[in-house]
Parts: structure tokens; C-alpha cells; sequence
């Protein structure tokens, strides 16, 4: 498929690297120095001889557990009827992120940096061997192509639609866990290849992300303002992150956020497969091995209809295609939205349309837990749904029967807490630092 910037159909996960802990003790450590709030707001900034600065360069590595959507009655679905999935997962990854060509731009006051990606298969916590175990799924390349031409002539549709027969390519594809996440050569693009060289013969939700660059990044250090620690500027020369206009660069990673931070505030996190942020709003006070943390949540509106929350414009694009709440387009032109696991919280019509959704808080919420005196992630649960928007198209009799629905395709669990010793040793300081101050 034609590869783009932020494409969405050429990832597999949501926003699902964005929330890394484990470095609470050195950033507790550089507190410890500082005392009182006023010297910290002047003193914790990135710097190349900051205390932090390793932390933010290299940070500790994170998990990801995939979960697929396997279709048992795609012949039922065809015919009209409700489709069936059923769970399966975890396929775990260790993620290893790091940050590299750093260039400090701007008098020092702003750093670039380049982020590459890497993945490693976890066996151990997962249910099986991704290279053995089969999932049937949307044929996500067909599906995409027959959304973008849906505005051409009904001939050229046609054609298409008898070429596709003769291939026996049909809606739903079997394939192993591993081709679908890191790719497979798809046999209707490499008949496009022919014809379109810029399109990629291959398709995968990972394709090409695997030891490769995420993207080029631009952040404040935080020197000239506090709460702009570690804020992100520009991702890959864009102030602007999506086609929302509603969405300008003024959040974080997620790994790092500023000192101090209070119960009024609203966190932004970045989400680079998306090019957009994530708005998070306090919820409530929690206790996380013996510390004090504030939990912070995706707004109750984040998802909601755009007749709800006028702030979600992209949810009818295009215009008058307007989409309910608990779901989100992500991409101008492509048949993908997402939601939370299971459509937790999503209008009930889109869990009733699919048999073998069970949405819950415990294993689909998600949320971040952090220290507000240091700005530190101490818990997180970063979970998100890839789905793609199935209906009839004119010209291709294989979609004549099925209703429209929001299709589930995978979604991602990326959870983390601080470890035991470095949570003793936050607790230790923290009581000294109160003592102190």
C-alpha cells in the first residue's frame, strides 16, 4: 500500500508506546537538591548535563501485548447476518526505544532528535508462537482499495470486482498472527505493484516498523518555561499533527511530564501512529506501593459524537458521514477508526452488532497514574482498538448482503508499574523531601 506519514492502516497499535515508567528515582533524586517548588520549576530542564537527560535519551523498555479479533462465521456475515469474534492473545513485544542524532536548537532551549523502534517477541508472555497461530481477519488491503474507489465509475468498479473474483480474494483473509503485525506479500497489491510501483506489494499493521525511525521530533527543555518540560514542539516538521485542526502540538511523550503538577490541569500525550494527542483530565487520588499518585483519564467526551463534542470534527469527515460515540477516524480517505477495547464505552450499537465483545473497566480502561511532585508515570494501562468500517460499496457484489458495521480488527494492552526497589526508594524520598520543605 502507499505509504504515508502517520498512515494509520500501516500501523498495528494506538498511541501504544506512549506510556514508559521506570524512572522515578532519578528524577526523585535530582529533587532531593532543589527543595523548594520555585528553585524546581527553574531547575528541572533537559539539558546534556541535566540529571534526567539519560532517562529521556534511553528510556527502559516497554511491553506490548496485541490481542486479535478472530472471525468464526464470516460466511454468515456475508449473507447478511451478525459476525462472531473471538479473542485471541496476548502476542507480547518488548519495545525498545531510544532517541538519537540530539541537537540542542534554539540557544539550547529546544532539542531534536530522531526515534528509532525496535521489537522483541516476548514467548513467555504470550499464548502462543505468532509464526504458528492463524487468525482470520479483514482483508484489510482489499477493503481499503475498494473505499478509495467507491467515487470511480461504476466500470472501472466492476472491472476491479471481476478481477478480485478471479484471484478468489475474498473479505476476510486467514493468515498467521506474525504476517498479519509485521507483514506478508499481498497478492492484490502486487498485481497494483505492476501497474503503480509506489505501491508496496507488502502489507502488515507493523510493516516497517519494526528497527525502524518512528519519526524526527522537536521538544522544549523546559528552560524558559516549566510547563512546557519535555513538550513537543514538532513531529516530523508539523506543528500541526493531523488533518484536525483542533490538534496542535502541546503535549508530551507520556514517559515525562513537568514538576508540581496539580489536579486542574489537563495532560496531553502524543500519539505518533495517530499524529495526534490524547487528552487526559484528572479523575481521582490513588495509592500506587505506598505513593500518593493522581490518576489522570481520556476526558468522558474524548470519543463522543460530534453532535455532543464539537471539539471531534473529524468524526464527520467526510461531511455529513458522521460517526457515533466511542469511535474516532483517524485518517482523511482510509476506512479506519478507533475506540477503546471491546468498544468500552462506545454507543451500544456498536458492541451489539458483533457477537463476542464483553466491554469492562478492569481490562479495557485506560489511565495513568502519576507522582505530581516529580512528574513521574508510576502506573499505567495504555489500551486501544483498531477497527475498520465495513458497508455495501456499488460495483462489488461481495459486499451486496453485509450491513455496516465498525469492524474489530486488534487492539493493544500496554500496562507498567514501578518496580518494587525503585518504589522504596521514591517513598523514602519523598518523605524527606516533605520533611525538608
Amino acid at each position: 500500500m502507499t505509504r504515508k506519514s502517520c498512515a494509520i492502516y500501516t500501523t498495528g497499535f494506538v498511541c501504544a508506546h506512549l506510556l514508559i515508567v521506570g524512572i522515578a528515582l532519578v528524577i526523585a533524586l535530582y529533587i532531593i537538591s532543589s527543595h523548594l517548588s520555585s528553585k524546581l520549576k527553574k531547575e528541572v530542564t533537559l539539558t546534556e548535563r541535566g540529571q534526567v537527560f539519560e532517562s529521556w535519551k534511553n528510556p527502559p523498555p516497554s511491553y506490548l501485548e496485541y490481542y486479535f479479533f478472530n472471525v468464526t462465521n464470516p460466511e454468515v456475515f456475508m449473507a447478511g447476518g451478525k459476525a462472531s469474534v473471538k479473542q485471541i492473545g496476548p502476542y507480547t513485544y518488548r519495545v525498545h526505544s531510544s532517541r538519537e542524532n540530539v541537537t540542542f536548537l534554539e540557544n539550547g532551549t529546544k532539542v531534536y532528535a530522531l526515534n528509532p523502534k525496535t521489537f522483541v517477541f516476548v514467548p513467555e508472555k504470550s499464548v502462543g508462537d505468532p509464526q504458528v497461530d492463524i487468525v482470520r481477519t479483514v482483508n484489510i488491503p482489499l477493503v481499503t482499495i475498494m473505499n478509495k474507489l467507491k467515487s470511480s465509475s461504476f466500470f472501472l468498479r466492476s472491472v476491479f470486482s471481476i478481477y478480485i473474483n478471479r484471484l478468489d480474494i475474498k473479505l476476510f483473509m486467514t493468515r498467521t498472527v506474525h504476517e498479519v503485525l509485521w507483514g506478508f506479500k499481498d497478492p492484490l497489491l502486487t498485481k497494483l505493484h505492476s501497474t503503480k510501483p509506489e505501491v508496496d506489494e507488502y502489507f502488515g499493521l507493523m510493516w516497517k516498523k519494526n528497527d525502524a525511525l518512528e519519526g524526527e521530533s522537536v521538544s522544549h527543555n523546559g528552560e524558559q518555561n516549566y510547563l512546557d518540560y519535555v513538550k513537543i514542539d514538532m513531529w516530523n516538521v508539523l506543528r500541526e499533527m493531523s488533518w484536525s485542526s483542533s490538534n496542535q502540538s502541546n503535549g508530551t511523550y507520556g514517559t515525562f511530564f513537568h514538576p508540581l503538577t496539580n489536579v486542574n490541569e489537563s495532560l496531553y500525550i502524543f500519539a505518533a501512529e495517530l499524529c495526534r494527542f490524547i487528552h487526559l483530565a484528572y479523575v481521582e487520588e490513588v495509592e500506587v506501593k505506598g505513593i500518593q499518585a493522581y490518576r489522570f483519564a481520556p476526558r468522558g467526551n474524548v470519543l463522543t459524537s460530534p453532535q455532543n463534542n464539537p471539539a471531534n470534527p473529524t468524526n464527520c469527515v467526510p461531511a455529513g458521514e458522521c460517526l457515533g460515540t466511542g469511535v474516532l477516524k483517524v485518517r482523511e480517505g482510509a476506512p479506519i477508526v478507533v475506540s477503546f477495547p471491546h468498544f468500552y464505552q462506545a454507543d451500544p450499537a456498536y458492541i451489539n452488532a458483533i457477537d463476542g465483545l464483553n466491554p469492562n473497566k478492569e481490562e479495557h480502561e485506560t489511565y495513568l497514574d502519576l507522582q505530581p511532585m516529580t512528574g513521574v508515570p508510576i502506573r499505567t494501562s495504555k489500551r486501544a482498538q483498531l477497527n475498520m468500517i465495513l458497508k455495501r460499496v456499488t460495483g462489488f457484489p461481495k459486499t451486496r448482503n453485509i450491513a455496516e458495521t465498525i469492524f474489530p480488527i486488534m487492539f493493544v494492552n500496554e500496562m507498567a508499574t514501578i518496580d518494587d526497589e525503585p518504589a522504596a526508594q521514591m517513598r523514602s524520598l519523598l518523605s524527606l523531601i516533605l520533611r525538608k520543605t
